[in-house]
């Protein structure tokens, strides 16, 4: 959550005031550093420092249709992410587990007891 520009003045202005960092915070219901940061620049930010990593979908989906049987940290390994990035484009894109027991690659088979 992102508090106005108003209340950040205010809370700074009660510290000018006499009070620390310590009874603002209390006093507010904030982190010191929140205060901290605002010290150092009261706006708040607005963009990221960071560009974001999204799995393109294309790809991903291209990857399932090729290795249907694949575990996320193989399709990982290909699409240069990690194992949770995996997890949660395959959950945007609602593309679900797979439905056939025989297909797994831990289970043979002879194991699952599904005949063939």
């Amino acid at each position: 959550m992102t508090y106005s520009i108003d209340y950040r003045k205010q809370v700074l202005s009660s510290i000018a005031d006499s009070m620390t960092i310590r009874e603002a915070a209390l006093f507010y219901g904030l982190s010191t550093s929140s205060i901290h940061s605002w010290q150092q620049n009261l706006a708040p930010k607005t963009t990221r420092n960071k560009a974001p990593t999204k799995i393109p979908d294309d790809a991903l989906i291209e990857d399932v249709k090729t290795y249907p049987d694949d575990y996320n940290y193989e399709r990982a390994r290909r699409l240069n992410c990690s194992k949770t990035g995996i997890f949660n484009a395959l959950k945007r894109l609602s593309i679900s587990q797979k439905e056939d027991p025989r297909s797994s690659k831990s289970v043979s088979d002879k194991k699952s007891g599904i005949p063939e």
